[in-house]
């Protein structure tokens, strides 16, 4: 036996404990005049109601007529209540890539920094290290005493001697290679911490929850506008 030739008291309780949801019901009520009348009748939609939307209800709606535009309307608050929702969580996302952008800035700016001062210890520490080997060589070669003696005046007026100028550059080399494996390690942690955060806000974007959450209205529109475009098309083509 065709399903159409059930009465309407077993397709209303098919429709009660099919399990429908409201997209079900919608498309449904699009196949046929019959399941378009019975896939609209109030108590199925005042289940899905207590199903979606368990009480309490707000108050403002009680003046709705039928459960079904009662259904819309909590289907609406809660679609627009999701998209503010999902907007303030992708601000938040957003907020904390630029903050992770900035500081990584910062670790980059202050790397390159330290990275110069290493540099330039460097190059102090080779001059120093010339000198004080030149100091030695040149008191092993046997010069005239009023040479050596202005030599011992010039080291005697010198502010800091040079073996304490070389202790003082290889403890700042030191301290800039500290610094800069510690930038190193901070530079890494926050380019993953941006990563991350980056491939969370793709994820954001990418909502087929909210696709889900489009108005009934519309889509009930669409539907019934490409029914109507079906069934005049068959028409035209019985009467050809």
């Amino acid at each position: 036996m065709s399903a159409l030739l059930l009465p309407d008291e077993l397709w209303r309780r098919v429709l009660e404990i099919g399990g429908l949801s409201y997209k079900d019901l919608c498309c449904l009520s699009v196949t046929c005049r019959r399941l378009h009348r019975l896939s609209d009748e109030d108590h199925l939609w005042s289940h899905r109601l207590s199903s979606d939307f368990p009480p309490p209800l707000n108050t403002s709606s009680s003046s709705v007529s039928s459960s079904k535009s009662l259904y819309k309307l909590r289907f609406e608050r809660d679609r627009d209540k999701r998209k503010a929702t999902h907007q303030r969580a992708v601000l938040r996302k957003e907020s904390q890539i630029v903050e992770h952008s900035r500081k990584l800035r910062d670790m980059e700016t202050r790397l390159a920094q330290e990275t110069h001062r290493m540099r330039a210890a460097l190059v102090q520490l080779s001059d120093l290290h010339k000198v004080s080997q030149a100091s030695v060589a040149l008191n092993n070669v046997w010069q005239p005493e009023i040479i050596r003696g202005r030599q011992k005046q010039i080291v005697e007026q010198c502010v800091v001697p040079v073996e304490s100028r070389l202790r003082a550059f290889e403890m700042e080399l030191r301290l800039c290679k500290q610094q800069i494996s510690g930038l190193e390690k901070a530079c890494k942690d926050e380019k993953r911490r941006l990563c991350l955060a980056e491939q969370e806000l793709q994820s954001m974007t990418y909502q087929p929850l909210l696709r889900d959450h489009q108005n009934l209205r519309d889509d009930a529109a669409q539907r019934t506008s490409k029914s109507k475009r079906l069934k005049r098309l068959h028409g035209q083509g019985r009467k050809s």
